[in-house]
């Protein structure tokens, strides 16, 4: 049998999702609770995606097969019961053979946080990048529209990617929204190169500084030049937000 799972995990400890040699990582914890429910069996979990380390996730998917015979229910607060706190599954559920949460995912959502206020706030550190200067919302949301429909976003992945074929992506949407001194940055796309969404905020942050035009995100798209494009932004204020699926099969 297979399921998808949806998690949820803080990946401040973490040295990201994918398995790393002698690394903590946020598969081989989900993968080790896995195990000791099938009394030592490796079960291997495939998810939609990976994130780096210190990126953090509201509704990262994965699935697994099972031989056990287990209600979806027991499923999740049995996984619950081993993960650690950090690590959260909200949703358990029983899918046929030939869902793959990696190729059947039509949409990924991502957002990024930015504390933009005159001191740093020590309980969000993990949480969010701090930017002490004003940062002007309509302009990165002028840029952002340049973003939307279909381009190859070379110049905004990071030059040591190993992305095999073309790097062309489609941004559905993407936008800024001002929360009193925190700026919500939100991306969804039918997927994202290595880097991507944190380059994109990098250069953003550029624009909102006034450091550039709005319309140089054109420029540089065009451009297919990794170093035309702005710093690639922290990761701790990034989270994968939510996983579209046509049907969860």
């Amino acid at each position: 049998m297979r399921y998808l799972a949806v998690v949820s995990y803080d990946g401040s400890n973490y040295a990201g999702y994918q398995i790393q040699p002698d690394q903590l990582t946020i598969q081989a914890v989900i993968e080790q609770a896995l195990a000791k429910m099938h009394k030592g069996k490796p079960i291997k979990i495939t998810a939609s995606g990976r994130t780096d380390a210190g990126v953090h996730a509201h509704g990262q998917v994965f699935h697994y097969d099972s031989e056990l015979a287990i209600p979806e229910a027991n499923w999740k607060k049995a996984l619950n019961s081993l993960l650690p706190d950090d690590i959260v599954i909200f949703k358990v559920k029983e899918v046929t053979s030939s869902f793959h949460a990696r190729y059947d995912a039509l949409k990924k959502t991502y957002q990024y946080v930015i504390l933009n206020s005159d001191d740093p706030n020590p309980f969000e550190v993990n949480y969010s990048t701090f930017i002490a200067e004003e940062l002007d919302v309509s302009l990165i949301n002028a840029a952002c529209q340049y973003l939307i429909g279909e381009h190859d976003f070379t110049a905004f992945c990071a030059a040591n990617s190993s992305v095999k074929g073309d790097k062309i992506r489609t941004i559905y949407d993407a936008h800024c929204k001002q929360d009193r001194d925190r700026l919500i940055l939100s991306f969804t796309g039918n997927g994202f190169l290595y880097n991507m969404v944190r380059i994109i905020v990098g250069t953003l942050i550029e624009i909102g500084q006034g450091k550039r035009p709005v319309t140089d995100i054109q420029r540089i798209i065009s451009s297919k030049d990794r170093s035309q494009a702005g710093k690639t932004a922290p990761a701790q204020g990034l989270y994968l937000n939510h996983v579209e699926y046509e049907a969860e099969k």
